[in-house]
């Protein structure tokens, strides 16, 4: 059976983003298949696997937002910012309250600055920043502007964690250490579980596991199609001598489809009579309003 589409895979501990994916390609049998947004070794949650010709809108769904849960420990700092890393210190003072805790980070709610951690797979002269910190090596890295859309603080018997959905580029072990620096007492992501990514909600997910014990017509069910993540774009329906110009790269001019309510510099999709094909992005050409393709699929 030929697969194509989007699964939400649930990634268990212990294994890379590139494992889950190669073992979703050995269950189904397929050649072409990747991930949207990568998951270290200790996370878990929501890791879409495009399948198949999906692959082609992997670094869309990148862009979206996500979703995490995770645990931060107060009192400590590590080199890699979580607990998989070496002690670089320990606080000896009083711990600050639950209500202290749950001030400061509240107060990184919007859009902030975050300077990357060198445990990140970001590149450098080539070089990609995990492979210098493994030798010791701590560079200069810029801040990067992200934001936190919410976060909300949880006190479990003692144990604090963090609900945060936040934008593309965010590190929440970073976010876990700046909330521990001012603090003043040091912190780290002691877990994460990622349970939204765009659409993809940890509720709707399946394991490698499950996955595996399906027939063919099960997993089709879970094989969301690539189009759906574009769920938040309007479509323009092309007849077809328009559809023959568009696949072509000519302009299409909005005036002559006879809609009124298509806006200059938007991203929409492009549908025939068998469907979504295409993104395309609006512009002016010749004082006219037109889409051109933007992305084939």
């Amino acid at each position: 059976m030929e697969y194509n589409g989007i699964l939400n895979i649930d990634k268990p501990e212990g294994i890379t983003s590139h494992t889950a994916v190669s073992k979703a390609k050995h269950i189904l049998g397929v050649k072409k298949a990747g991930h949207s947004g990568t998951l270290d070794p200790l996370a878990t949650g929501v890791l879409p696997i495009m399948v198949g010709t999906a692959v082609k809108v992997s670094d869309w769904l990148t862009g979206h937002a996500k979703r995490y849960y995770a645990g931060i420990r107060l009192g400590i700092e590590t080199d890699s910012e979580d607990s998989t890393g070496t002690v670089t210190s320990s606080f000896k003072g009083t711990l600050p309250s639950f209500e202290e805790f749950k001030a400061v980070a509240e107060s990184f709610l919007g859009v902030i600055k975050q300077i990357p951690p060198m445990y990140s797979a970001i590149k450098k002269d080539g070089k990609k920043l995990v492979d210098l910190a493994r030798k010791g090596v701590v560079i200069e890295r810029e801040p990067r502007e992200i934001e936190i859309y919410s976060i909300k603080v949880i006190n479990d018997g003692g144990k604090y964690f963090l609900d945060v959905s936040c934008s593309k580029g965010t590190y929440i072990r970073t976010l876990c250490a700046d909330i521990g620096k001012k603090l003043g007492c040091g912190a780290i992501m002691s877990s994460l579980r990622r349970t939204e990514v765009g659409i993809f909600n940890i509720k709707d997910s399946i394991s490698l596991n499950s996955l595996s014990e399906m027939s063919p017509e099960e997993t089709a069910t879970f094989l969301k199609p690539a189009e759906s993540i574009f769920y938040n774009l309007e479509s323009i329906a092309l007849p077809p001598f328009f559809e023959q110009l568009f696949k072509n790269g000519a302009p299409v001019f909005i005036h002559k489809l006879g809609r009124n309510d298509i806006k200059q510099g938007s991203l929409y999709r492009i549908c025939d009579s068998n469907g979504f094909f295409a993104l395309g992005e609006t512009r002016i050409i010749d004082e006219l309003l037109a889409i051109k393709v933007k992305k084939f699929f």
